[in-house]
């Protein structure tokens, strides 16, 4: 059983902060969407599969005002923690393969940050192969995760994500995540402040 709800119950009003200073041990998401906006600079309609509780999507909403972004989950209260405009952002609960087969070849950003992992190793051919059916023709997809490494941030990142999911969660190596995304690296870079923070 996760034991994630009932430690975020605790904190209460303060949940958001204390999320927020958990969340930057292992990432530095204003970095992180700094790199998507060189690599995206222009964007009309994005997808962000697996938002969790919005926090990337509240910088999305800052780096790309005029475009409209669906934010989707599998869990519920996609979005929860999220700060900032609603105007053109919709959170839904549903997976990317009801969005792909909805929408297909709608978004011309689509991002997946710190999913994969999570997601039973049987079905990540066919969700990855999902996520690339939303993809516009001259869109771009971005992907992040955490490469598997034999080094204490991993396995506390891992330990993290075991334990306050209750996930049973997996870890690539980063040729193994180019690989299963079978797509060309277009680009690729680490995110702060960690090396085995990866985007492609």
């Amino acid at each position: 059983m996760p034991i994630g709800p009932t430690v975020r119950r605790m904190f209460g009003r303060h949940e958001h902060l204390v999320a927020a200073l958990y969340r930057s041990v292992f990432i530095d998401i204003d970095a992180y969407c700094r790199q998507i906006g060189a690599w995206v600079p222009q964007a009309r309609r994005i997808l962000e599969v697996g938002c969790g509780e919005g926090a990337v999507t509240e910088r999305l909403v800052q780096l790309y005002p005029d475009a409209d972004i669906m934010a989707i989950d599998v869990t519920p209260n996609a979005g929860r923690l999220f700060r900032g405009c609603r105007e053109r952002v919709s959170f839904e609960e549903k997976t990317v393969q009801a969005v792909a087969l909805e929408q297909p070849g709608q978004f011309d950003l689509v991002i997946l940050s710190d999913v994969i992992h999570h997601v039973p190793t049987a079905i990540r051919r066919e969700l990855l192969a999902a996520v690339r059916r939303t993809v516009a023709p001259d869109g771009a997809l971005v992907f992040k995760d955490w490469e598997r490494t034999p080094t204490p941030i991993h396995w506390l990142c891992h330990a993290g994500d075991r334990w306050l999911t209750g996930d049973h969660v997996h870890y690539l190596s980063k040729p193994d995540s180019e690989a299963v995304g079978r797509a060309p690296i277009v680009a690729e870079a680490h995110v702060r402040p960690w090396h085995g923070n990866f985007a492609i």
